[in-house]
């Protein structure tokens, strides 16, 4: 197999996990986190000595026009919803490995004359 036909292999078994995953429609942008809160309230338990806070809360993260948003999930949301969150982060995996084959490839066309 030649190195231009390895390549085509490549970005194919990328452009097949990519679709497959389109076609899902499960994706969501973003992160989950895990957070424990401190209240200022006196002689709350989270202001004891050691301190025990608030939490654990889950907390959906994406940015939505430069700003960064934040929604508090239950668990139950969070073990639906994280899958789909995964599934972003893949896509975005692939997509940037297709550009670099893409890269690549211009660069030896380049590189070699072609056109």
């Amino acid at each position: 197999m030649s190195a231009d036909q390895g390549t085509r292999e490549q970005a194919r078994k990328l452009t097949n996990e990519l679709t497959r995953l389109l076609r899902s429609g499960k994706m969501l942008p973003g992160s989950i986190t895990q957070r424990h809160t401190f209240c200022g309230r006196a002689g709350c338990a989270c202001q004891a000595d050691p301190p025990r806070p608030h939490g654990p809360y889950w907390q959906w993260t994406r940015k939505v026009a430069g700003k960064t948003v934040t929604r508090r999930l239950s668990q139950e949301q969070i073990e639906h919803y994280r899958p789909w969150i995964e599934n972003d982060h893949r896509i975005r995996e692939l997509i940037t490995a297709l550009e670099a084959i893409s890269i690549a490839h211009l660069e030896a066309e380049q590189h070699h004359g072609g056109g």
